[in-house]
């Protein structure tokens, strides 16, 4: 059985070496960072950057999830109140 090689982080996906950290744009980041000139300074300009990045949905998206998510949390519920009431159905058959 052969041994794994260790991984390296060399290079890029596509196989050419990487860039030096801090050579490149602002544009160009791919973990979404500023650059050094275009940094945010502050809690709120940093905060302020994150909101403009998410993607809100929609009226009907949020309704329809809202209805999914109270719906299993009230199947869930139900599935738990009949489960305990089985146990306490039997337990006090058990233990007259």
């Amino acid at each position: 059985m052969e041994p794994i090689p260790p991984a390296t982080t060399t290079s890029s996906p596509e196989g050419l070496p990487a860039p030096p950290s801090g050579s490149l744009e602002a544009e160009e980041r791919p973990d979404g960072l500023f650059a050094e000139d275009d940094e945010p300074s502050g809690f709120l300009a940093l905060t302020m950057a994150e909101l403009r990045k998410v993607v809100w949905p929609s009226r009907q998206q949020l309704f329809s999830e809202s209805v999914a998510v109270i719906l299993m949390v009230s199947l869930s519920a139900a599935a738990i109140a009949a489960i305990d009431r089985f146990y306490h159905w039997g337990s006090a058959q058990i233990f007259r």
